[in-house]
């Protein structure tokens, strides 16, 4: 099985992902990243390479983080270690100080036990497939070994976050004053910077789930327990609510009576938004397949067209580069604001979205109204022949009779895992029942044509 998922290695921390892994795999990022025209006339200049490293506050992620820096030092490559940071701010710094690549030690929404190294390149964007594949075979092949002068120094990013937050602050429409907002922080990554940042955006802010002890990491709370802000919402009379996931490259949002606004409502109302102020690229959103059909009748009337991709944000990115657009998304909340950011930003995409209220005056539950979400009921299929989803007959004559019975009203979704024997069953409806029967009769057909 491939060392790279879908974004960067992830795994348990000590158990497949351990100090020697992750020294290992910075040690060939070393190799591979210091190959590329650029890093080659800084050598031939005499400079060493640089690599922005930073980590979110799990345990797990300061012997990991170490020993990333470990092997990128010991191969050369001078470190500016960014300490506690979400995910996006280490995407910002390493094109804000012009290094050659980066390193973020976290697994996101996963449980404190697990941790991730994800890589950047210059830029600060997401590697390519191919270019995860040439690290990979690094690993097994000869390391950089430089001696005395030549061994990379690791010093302290002093100014890391101080230079996020304005970056950040830079990028406002408009002031937030006169807004109560609740952060959930998830005791992730956000802890710090995402109320100070609000705050100095001009919001009056309650705070929750900001106290990071290295185990408590989206532990009931955050982006995937949005219940409780919920309540926090309800209980202090605020305006509205946003959840970041523990590296706070997700953004997901409660309007003022606690009801959730999901990413592809986010979305919605940002595309209106810039399209409104002239900032939407070719009237263009990118969406995955997984957004609703309320998405796409809401974008239809509102003249702005969605360009669909597989699920993933790296899909969503790659379509975004392709095409030149200025947003992009996921359902679950990763929003990519090309004009600001090279990957999701929760904190961005937060700001802007009460930014949005401030600039309208009217509220989030307003604002959300923009698009009427259809019941969406997903059934995972497993121990089945997910190679054989796309050509059986039996199943295309199914997908086609549900298809044909909802008409315009509905839609249906067929999508193979890409790492296990399951297909995804997912059937959008007028209604939660007709959704979830549509849903069991695929999921029936599915399990019983493509049985293992």
């Amino acid at each position: 099985m491939p060392l790279f998922g879908t974004d960067g290695v992830r795994g348990l921390a000590n158990g497949p992902l351990t100090a020697d892994l992750a020294l290992t795999l910075a040690q060939a990022t070393a190799v591979v990243l210091g190959q590329g025209r650029t890093a080659e006339a800084r050598k031939a200049a005499g400079k060493r390479l640089t690599a922005v490293v930073a980590r979110d506050p799990r345990v797990s992620g300061e012997f990991l983080s170490a020993a990333v820096e470990a092997g990128l030092a010991s191969s050369g490559v001078d470190v500016l270690d960014a300490g506690v940071l979400p995910t996006p701010a280490a995407a910002f710094l390493i094109a804000d100080m012009d290094a050659d690549f980066g390193v973020m030690v976290s697994a996101s929404h996963n449980p404190a036990p697990d941790n991730g190294i994800k890589i950047f390149a210059r830029g600060g964007v997401k590697l390519p497939d191919v270019v995860e594949e040439r690290i990979e075979h690094a690993m097994s092949g000869p390391k950089l070994q430089p001696t005395g002068a030549g061994v990379g120094r690791i010093r302290r990013f002093a100014d890391a976050e101080d230079r996020y937050v304005v970056h950040l602050l830079g990028s406002m429409p408009h002031t937030l004053a006169g807004l109560h907002v609740v952060l959930d922080c998830a005791h992730g990554a956000a802890s710090g910077v995402s109320p100070e940042t609000f705050r100095d955006a001009g919001a009056r802010v309650t705070v929750i789930g900001a106290d990071p002890d290295g185990l408590n990491i989206n532990d009931g709370v955050g982006s995937t327990h949005l219940d409780v802000l919920a309540a926090e919402v309800v209980r202090v009379g605020a305006d509205v609510g946003i959840a970041h996931d523990g590296d706070a490259d997700r953004c997901l949002a409660v309007d003022a009576t606690g009801r959730v606004v999901d990413g592809d409502q986010i979305m919605a109302i940002l595309a209106v938004s810039m399209k409104e102020r002239g900032h939407l690229k070719d009237d263009t959103l990118v969406a995955t397949v997984m957004s609703n059909l309320g998405l796409h009748r809401a974008m239809a009337a509102a003249g702005i067209r969605v360009v669909p991709t597989a699920v993933g944000d790296r899909y969503v990115l790659e379509a975004m580069n392709e095409g030149g657009y200025s947003l992009g998304g996921e359902q679950s909340g990763h929003v990519i604001m090309s004009e600001y950011a090279t990957t999701g930003d929760g904190l961005l995409t937060g700001l802007h979205l009460v930014a949005e209220m401030a600039r309208t005056g009217r509220s989030m539950a307003e604002l959300a109204s923009v698009m009427t979400v259809f019941p969406q009921v997903l059934i995972n299929v497993r121990g089945v022949d997910r190679t054989r989803a796309a050509a059986d007959e039996g199943v295309a004559d199914a997908v086609a009779a549900v298809e044909a019975e909802l008409g315009d009203s509905g839609r249906v979704l067929l999508r193979p895992s890409g790492t296990e024997e399951m297909v995804r069953v997912m059937v959008e409806a007028a209604s939660e029942a007709d959704a979830q029967r549509h849903a069991e009769v695929l999921a029936a057909v599915v399990r019983e044509r493509l049985a293992l």
